[in-house]
């Protein structure tokens, strides 16, 4: 089915007494509309003389069956679609079509964006009056593809078997009988692979060799700015090549380093100093640095601090951005390390530097996860409300049976916490401030404190020398 145009896109000059009328695909959900001829969408056309009738709206058929014996059928751009099934379809209830062929929604997009582009002829020097010309290669995109591409790969991954993950629409897993798993991330077209299933990853990649032009790339290496070290030992993220272009573009290679990320006497305040003059060099800078934060757990705290003055920077906390770039290049090549450990235990430190900020006295919290010994999960940021007790009455709260009327605003949550900590599923404990590793993440440190924490969550630089 199609709609004519009601203003037809300008056609170019031809000799031919006859031009070919000017068409455009019918939006989904229209069907309804073109057979009862509703005026208000423009006149319709319906085009009887179909090799094949498709569908991509399971929800037109009231029966589809399956067979091996089902058509290919040549789209009109020339690629070309394979019917999931074929059955009686009824677009309205006094119109039933028979032997339609049921195709997935996500070959029908794949179909519309690939459609030959058009666009008119915009003036340059000379005055072009209604040209119209055909695109061999757009140099723009359409809105709706990054969606339609993921439609498209979601539903050629899940054919396989996989199922996608509800926290992360970008991670899909499957697991079989033997226990054995596949994850799979995907960022665009970037694709990263693992799990101990290795027949199934080679099945996995056959099947998307099949489906898309795919390059198997071997061993990851490298994804996003993130290096990947492997060894026996276990595996290393870092992002030493994004740290050292950072300290290039800042001309900053020759400076001297230091082994303190922010002076502990220093507090940072608005308005400390005179306004920069660029302040979106100050964006850009610190919007490079919290990216370096995913393999760098060390700059968490330091990094939430200056990025609370992105609207109005002054040169006192430019100077902070400085220093920590200073710290950085003392240790470029800085990452994580996993290993297995042989166990999956978790474990988690939470700490906060009650009323620590000068000018609102809002608390800063920080947390650190661990899995099996190894961090998997860090953050430091600035509350959102002034907390009005400390570690130890929350801890008491926790384990206490007797609710007070001030406390009854948390008692659902309160009770499914106390649930866990009543069957053993969890255990809280205070946390000495020298064992505290999550300490770190709520207040300047000095350097030996530093690497000792960092020591501990796990993250060295395995390019320093020995």
């Amino acid at each position: 089915m199609a709609q004519s145009s009601d203003s037809p896109l300008p056609q170019p000059p031809s000799s031919s007494a006859s031009q070919a009328s000017i068409v455009s695909v019918a939006q989904p959900g229209n069907a309804s509309a073109c057979l009862t001829h509703t005026s208000s969408l423009g006149p319709w056309i319906l085009d009887s003389g179909a090799s094949d009738h498709l569908s991509g709206n399971k929800d037109l058929f009231s029966s589809i069956t399956t067979t091996s014996a089902l058509p290919t059928d040549t789209l009109a751009n020339g690629s070309q679609t394979v019917a999931k099934g074929i059955g009686l379809a009824l677009p309205l209830p006094s119109l039933p079509l028979t032997s339609v062929l049921y195709t997935p929604v996500g070959l029908f997009i794949s179909w519309i964006l690939k459609m030959p582009s058009f666009m008119v002829i915009l003036p340059r020097k000379f005055i072009w009056s209604n040209l119209l010309v055909l695109l061999r290669r757009s140099l723009y995109g359409l809105k709706q593809s990054p969606r339609a591409w993921f439609s498209r790969f979601s539903s050629v991954v899940q054919e396989f078997g996989m199922l996608r993950s509800t926290a992360d629409h970008s991670i899909f897993y499957h697991h079989n009988s033997l226990g054995q798993c596949i994850y799979l991330v995907v960022y665009v077209d970037d694709i990263v692979i693992t799990g101990s299933d290795q027949d199934g990853i080679q099945k996995l990649k056959q099947h998307f060799f099949t489906h898309f032009q795919t390059k198997d790339l071997g061993k990851l290496k490298y994804f996003l700015g993130i290096e990947i070290a492997q060894s026996s030992s276990g595996v290393v993220l870092s992002q030493r090549k994004y740290a050292l272009d950072i300290l290039e573009e800042t001309g900053m290679l020759d400076y001297k380093p230091v082994d303190t990320l922010m002076d502990p006497n220093v507090k940072l305040v608005p308005g400390q100093g005179e306004p920069l003059g660029d302040p979106g060099r100050y964006r850009r800078l610190v919007g490079k640095l919290n990216y370096l934060t995913i393999t760098r757990p060390d700059i968490s705290f330091p990094m939430s601090v200056v990025s609370q003055f992105l609207q109005s920077p002054c040169d006192s906390h430019w100077d902070a951005v400085i220093r920590i770039l200073r710290y950085i290049k003392s240790t470029p090549g800085q990452g994580v390390l996993y290993e297995n450990r042989g166990h999956t235990q978790v474990v988690g430190y939470t700490d906060a530097d009650w009323a620590g900020s000068p000018t609102d006295r809002r608390s800063t919290s920080g947390y650190c996860v661990f899995i099996g010994g190894n961090l998997i999960s860090w953050k430091s940021k600035k509350q959102d409300m002034k907390l009005i007790c400390d570690n130890q009455a929350a801890l008491h709260i926790a384990s206490n049976p007797v609710f007070h009327e001030r406390t009854k605003h948390i008692e659902v949550d309160c009770h499914f916490i106390r649930e866990k900590i009543a069957s053993g599923c969890v255990a809280t404990s205070f946390v000495n401030s020298n064992d505290q590793l999550a300490d770190i993440f709520t207040k300047s440190l000095r350097g030996l404190r530093i690497k000792y924490i960092c020591n501990k969550l796990g993250a060295y630089d395995v390019y320093a020398p020995a």
